[in-house]
């Protein structure tokens, strides 16, 4: 099967579900299911950015925390969000250093405090990569009215809000 193909597989399957019907279909499983997709569909691609420039895909991860944050993180505050150790996030601020993604620069005022800066050569390979995913959002993005895109953005939001209040799950 081609990527055609399974494309227009998962479109085919997704149109049928693109406007569930009120009740059932729009309920917590509905939801689950797609997110769970999304994140399979996201997690795929990141895999591949990783593999493809021969990094990890925790460091792909941590570039998009850095490529995200409004202002330059601290390899501590990249610690805290990504949830690793000190020891485990300078190996990945090495590897990402040696690989050309970031640069580390010391404040001026205070020595001590690094910053962690996403390079601009960094983002060309990125947006080269992931070029098929903002079509794609593109795409899917013309399915729906800008009200219907404000909900949306709206629901990611409130998700994302309520996933990083969530305690971690007990083992």
């Amino acid at each position: 099967m081609t990527s055609a193909d399974s494309r227009q597989n998962r479109s085919s399957a997704s149109d049928s579900a693109a406007a569930p019907e009120p009740g059932p279909a729009a309920g917590l499983q509905a939801f689950a299911v797609e997110l769970r997709r999304m994140n399979g569909e996201i997690n795929r691609m990141t895999h591949g950015f990783a593999a493809h420039q021969q990094l990890h895909p925790t460091d792909v991860t941590a570039l998009a925390a850095i490529l995200d944050a409004p202002a330059p993180l601290t390899p501590g505050a990249l610690r805290e969000h990504l949830g690793l150790t000190s020891g485990a996030v300078t190996a990945c601020l090495d590897r990402l250093e040696r690989a050309g993604h970031i640069r580390r620069a010391r404040e001026s005022t205070d020595r001590r405090v690094v910053h962690v800066h996403y390079e601009a050569s960094a983002r060309m390979a990125a947006r080269d990569y992931f070029m098929p995913l903002a079509e794609a959002t593109a795409r899917a993005r013309a399915r729906f009215s800008e009200a219907e895109l404000t909900t949306v953005l709206r629901f990611l939001a409130a998700m994302n809000e309520e996933l990083s209040e969530a305690p971690a799950p007990r083992r």
